[in-house]
C-alpha cells in the first residue's frame, strides 16, 4: 500500500487575476505546512428515543486554513506574505533594485493580492481559492536568521492535482539575518532610520493581525462571500542591553507616553542594479507609536536586559503608521 512521504510535501502558490478564481500555481513555498480544511460540522441534538443518537449532521460553512509554519525569512518569500496581508506593492525601480514598499492602510483600505494555494504530497493535493493571510510574526535574535511565520485563510479545500510547469525547482532565496540588522530609534518629528541603537539590540517580536477577516453572506454557497479589511494592529517585542543610552532612555519614554519613531532594517548581498538610495538587498520595517509596557530587568546568562512592547499608532505630527519595505532583483514575485 502506498502511504505518503514527508520529505515529499510541499506548499505552492498562485496570484490569483480575479479574487476566488483558480489559476496556476507559480512559487514553491520555501518552509513548511501543511492544508486544514475548516469545514463546520454540526450533529444537532434531539429527543428522538434513542440512546445512540442517529447521524443526522449538516455542514453550515465551510473554510480553508494554511498555517505556514516559522521559517527563516528571505527577501524573495516574504513578499508573499505581505502581498496577501498587507496590499498589492507598486514596485519602484528609481534608486536601486525593485523595491516593494508595503504600508499599512490608515483612512482608507488597502487591495490586497488572494492567492490560488495547493498543498499536499506524493499520494494527493488539496488546494483552496481565494487565500489571504490573516496575520503574520516576523521574529529574530542575535546570531539567528529573522524567522517569518503566517497564517492564511481561503474559501473551502477540495482535491485537484499540482500545478508542475515552471515550477519543477525551488526558487533561489537570500536569508534576512538578524546579525545584518539596525535598530533605529528617534523622536516624533524626527526622521526614521536616523539614530543607531548601537550594541544593545538582542532580539525583536512583531506580531501583526492583518485585519483582513472573511465576510460570510446569504448568497448560495457554503464558503465566504468575500473579505474585508477592519483594524490592522501590530505589536513588537524589543529586547535591549541594560544599559543607559537606549534602555533606560526608552523607559523614560515610555512613562512619558511620548511618541516614539522605529526603524529595523536589515541588508543581505549586492543588488543586480544599484543606485542612489539601494546598493544591497535590503528588508525595512517602520513603525510609529508608542511603548506600551516594560518587563522588569531580567537576566541572560548573568547579563541585565530589559523587554519592551511597542505599540504601533497612527502619529497625527509624522503623519506615518507602518510601512515594510523590501528590496531585491526579481521585477516579478517567484
Amino acid at each position: 500500500m502506498a502511504a505518503g512521504i514527508k520529505a515529499l510535501r510541499k506548499i505552492q502558490l498562485g496570484r490569483e487575476g480575479t479574487a476566488g478564481s483558480e489559476c496556476d500555481a507559480t512559487v514553491l513555498w520555501r518552509g513548511t505546512g501543511t492544508i486544514e480544511d475548516g469545514l463546520t460540522m454540526v450533529f444537532p441534538e434531539e429527543d428522538i428515543g434513542m440512546l445512540c443518537g442517529v447521524d443526522r449532521n449538516y455542514i453550515p460553512k465551510v473554510e480553508a486554513r494554511l498555517a505556514m509554519d516559522e521559517t527563516p525569512c528571505t527577501f524573495e518569500h516574504v513578499c508573499h506574505i505581505l502581498e496577501a496581508g498587507v496590499e498589492t506593492a507598486t514596485v519602484a525601480t528609481s534608486g536601486g533594485g525593485q523595491q516593494y514598499v508595503y504600508t499599512f492602510p490608515t483612512t482608507a483600505a488597502n487591495t490586497i493580492k488572494n492567492y490560488t494555494v495547493e498543498g499536499g504530497d506524493d499520494i494527493a493535493e488539496e488546494q483552496f481559492l481565494y487565500g489571504f493571510v490573516t496575520d503574520f510574526t516576523l521574529s529574530g535574535s542575535a546570531g539567528e536568521a529573522v524567522m517569518m511565520s503566517a497564517n492564511w485563510l481561503g474559501r473551502q479545500v477540495s482535491s485537484g492535482t499540482f500545478t508542475t510547469g515552471g515550477i519543477t525547482t525551488a526558487t533561489t532565496v537570500e536569508e534576512v539575518l538578524f546579525q545584518k540588522g539596525q535598530l533605529f530609534l528617534d523622536p516624533s518629528s524626527g526622521t526614521l532610520g536616523t539614530t543607531t541603537a548601537v550594541g544593545t539590540w538582542l532580539d525583536f517580536n512583531l506580531k501583526v493581525n492583518t485585519g483582513w477577516v472573511p465576510v460570510y453572506t446569504g448568497d448560495g454557497q457554503l464558503y465566504f462571500t468575500h473579505n474585508k479589511s477592519v483594524a490592522p494592529e501590530l505589536l513588537c517585542d524589543v529586547t535591549f542591553e541594560h544599559e543607559a543610552t537606549v534602555a533606560v532612555a526608552e523607559i523614560a519614554a515610555w512613562r512619558a507616553k511620548t511618541p516614539r519613531l522605529m526603524e529595523m532594517k536589515f541588508t543581505g548581498a549586492a543588488l543586480t542594479t544599484t543606485g542612489a538610495t539601494y546598493a544591497v538587498k535590503t528588508m525595512k520595517i517602520d513603525l510609529t507609536g508608542k511603548w506600551e509596557s516594560f518587563e522588569k530587568i531580567g537576566e541572560r546568562d548573568g547579563n541585565d536586559v530589559v523587554t519592551g512592547s511597542f505599540r504601533t499608532r497612527y502619529n497625527a505630527t509624522d503623519a506615518t503608521f507602518a510601512t515594510i519595505t523590501v528590496v531585491h532583483n526579481n521585477a516579478t514575485l517567484i
